[in-house]
C-alpha cells in the first residue's frame, strides 16, 4: 500500500513501506509538524488583481500553507485573493504587510464561502481558522471577533495597526469611578456612563489639549434626562458661547418632544435671531427686578387718535362738539359728521421710525345721534411729506369702511378694521404724515339718518424693527 498525506503534507506511511528511508521521512514529517506548530513564512502577492494559490507539498517542508504564521508582502496594484486547498484544517496568524490600497481575501480554493477579507486600508494581523467542515463549501473564519477578555489589565495604552498610539490610559491611585460602555439593540444608541462604587453623582470630563475644541459632529445635540429641565452653563465664571462649526444656523430646542419650541440663531451677516415658542406660547424675558413679561416683537401695532387730536379743515369741516350724557358722567368729545354732506377732519403725526413704511388700516369708534340702524360710511386717506417737500399735495387713495348704527343714542360702537391704505408721497423715516377722515354722506349706500359722532380712530401699522433707534 502506498503512503497517504494529510492536508498540510505530512506523510502517512503504510506498513512495511519505505524500508531504509523510514528515518529520513520521519524527520521530514517532524519538520513539517514544527512548521505547522510555529513556522513563519513570507508570501509575496505583489501585482495587479490576481489569485495566489498556497499549495501543499506532500512529504516535503517549505509549503507556505503549512506554517503557523504567514505574512503577505509586496506592492499590490489590485484586489488580491489567496487560496488554500479544500482539505486544509488548521489555524493561522496572518499579517497583511502589503503596500497599496486594495483588499486582500484569504479563502478556500473553491466553494461559496467568502473567507476573510482585509479592507483596502487594513494592514492588520488576524487570527484565522480554516475548518474544512464541508467538502464542497468549507469556511475560513476570522477568530479575532470571538475573543473574550474579562477585566484585563492594560498598560499605558492601545496602539493601532501601524503601532501608533490609539488610546492612552493613565492610572489613578485608589480609583473608584470609571466609564461604563453599553451597546444597544436596534433603534437605540450605545451608552457611555460614569459609574463608581462609592459616589452617586459623577461627572464625565472631556478635556481637549490646549485651546482645542470639543466637537460633537451631529445635526442635533441633546442635553438633560428625559424628565428634567436641561441646563447649559460655563464651567466657571466665563461666558457660555454657542457656535456652529460651519455656515449652518444654530438651533436650540426647548425639548425633544412634540411640544418643543426653538431658538434659531442665523449664521449670516446682519442675520436675524428667531425665537419661536410652541403654539400660542409667548417669548418672555426676566428683568433685573425678576419681573417676567412677554418680549415685545416687531409686528402689528396700534395708535389711538382721539377726536380732540383732530383739527378741522377750512373746507367742509366736521363739527367739534361735546355731548353730555348725565352730569358728572363721561362726556363725549366728538366730531359730528353730517348725514347729507361729506365732511372732513384731519390729523398729522410723525410715524414711529420702526414703522415698515407700508400700508396702514383703521377702525372708527363712534356714537350715533339717533336710533337709526342704517349704514354709515367712513373713509381715511393719507400722504407723507419728507423734509423739503411741499405740504400742498393730494392725499392718497381713500379706503372706506361701513358700519350700521347700533340703534341706541350715546352707545359706543366700533367699525370693523378697514382694508389696507396706501400712503401717498413715498413714505420714509422721519416724515410728517397727514391723514384725513371723512364721512361719505354723498354715497347712496350711506343711509344713516343722524349725525355720526366720531370719538376717535385706532390706526394700525406694522413695525419691522425692535425700537426707534
Amino acid at each position: 500500500m502506498a503512503s497517504t498525506y494529510t492536508g498540510l503534507g505530512t506523510q502517512l506511511m503504510a506498513t512495511g513501506e519505505n524500508a531504509g528511508t523510514w528515518g529520513t521521512k520521519t524527520n521530514t514529517n517532524l519538520n513539517i509538524l514544527e512548521q505547522i506548530a510555529g513556522g513563519f513564512d513570507e508570501v509575496d502577492i505583489a501585482g495587479a488583481a490576481q489569485t495566489t494559490t498556497l499549495a501543499v507539498s506532500d512529504g516535503a517542508t517549505g509549503a507556505a500553507l503549512a506554517n503557523r504564521v504567514i505574512e503577505f508582502t509586496g506592492a499590490i496594484t489590485g484586489n488580491q485573493i489567496v487560496t488554500i486547498p479544500l482539505d486544509v484544517e488548521t489555524f493561522y496568524i496572518v499579517k497583511n504587510a502589503t503596500t497599496g490600497s486594495f483588499t486582500v481575501q484569504f479563502k478556500y480554493v473553491s466553494g461559496s464561502d467568502s473567507g476573510v477579507t482585509w479592507a483596502a486600508d487594513d494592514k492588520s494581523t488576524k487570527i484565522i481558522y480554516a475548518d474544512a467542515e464541508d467538502a464542497t463549501n468549507p469556511a475560513v473564519v476570522d477568530a479575532g471577533s470571538g475573543f473574550s477578555l474579562t477585566s484585563p489589565n492594560i498598560g499605558t495604552g492601545i496602539n493601532d495597526t501601524n503601532t501608533n498610539e490609539l488610546i492612552k490610559f493613565t492610572a489613578t491611585s485608589s480609583a473608584t469611578n470609571e466609564l461604563t460602555v453599553a451597546n444597544a439593540a436596534t433603534g437605540a444608541g450605545p451608552t457611555i456612563s460614569s459609574t463608581g462604587s462609592s459616589d452617586s453623582n459623577i461627572d464625565i470630563n472631556v478635556t481637549p489639549a490646549g485651546t482645542g475644541d470639543v466637537v460633537l459632529a451631529a445635526d442635533t445635540v441633546k442635553v438633560g434626562d428625559s424628565g428634567a429641565a436641561a441646563t447649559l452653563t460655563s464651567n466657571g465664571a466665563g461666558t457660555l458661547t454657542l457656535t456652529t462649526g460651519g455656515t449652518e444656523d444654530l438651533v436650540l430646542s426647548t425639548n425633544s418632544g412634540t411640544n418643543s419650541g426653538t431658538i434659531t440663531i442665523t449664521d449670516a451677516v446682519n442675520g436675524n435671531i428667531t425665537i419661536a415658542p410652541n403654539g400660542t406660547g409667548e417669548v418672555q424675558a426676566t428683568d433685573q427686578a425678576d419681573a417676567t413679561a412677554a418680549v415685545k416683537i416687531a409686528g402689528k401695532e396700534t395708535m389711538w387718535i382721539p377726536a380732540t387730536a383732530f383739527y378741522l379743515p377750512t373746507t367742509n369741516p366736521a363739527d367739534a362738539a361735546s355731548v353730555e350724557t348725565t352730569a358728572l358722567r363721561p362726556e363725549l368729545k366728538v366730531l359730528d359728521f353730517d348725514a347729507s354732506t361729506a365732511q372732513y377732519a384731519q390729523f398729522a403725526i410723525a410715524m414711529p421710525k420702526s414703522w415698515n413704511l407700508s400700508t396702514v388700516t383703521f377702525q372708527v369708534f363712534w356714537s350715533p345721534s339717533t336710533t337709526n340702524t342704517d349704514n354709515c360710511i367712513f373713509g381715511l386717506q393719507g400722504v407723507s411729506c419728507t423734509e423739503g417737500d411741499t405740504a400742498d399735495v393730494a392725499f392718497g387713495t381713500a379706503v372706506e369702511v361701513t358700519d350700521a348704527g347700533i340703534g341706541t343714542i350715546e352707545d359706543v360702537q366700533m367699525t370693523a378694521e378697514s382694508g389696507a391704505i396706501t400712503i401717498a408721497g413715498s413714505p420714509a423715516d422721519d416724515d410728517q404724515t397727514f391723514f384725513q377722515l371723512y364721512r361719505d354722506a354723498a354715497d347712496g349706500s350711506d343711509t344713516f339718518t343722524g349725525e355720526a359722532r366720531v370719538l376717535g380712530i385706532k390706526l394700525f401699522y406694522t413695525t419691522d424693527e425692535a425700537n426707534d433707534a
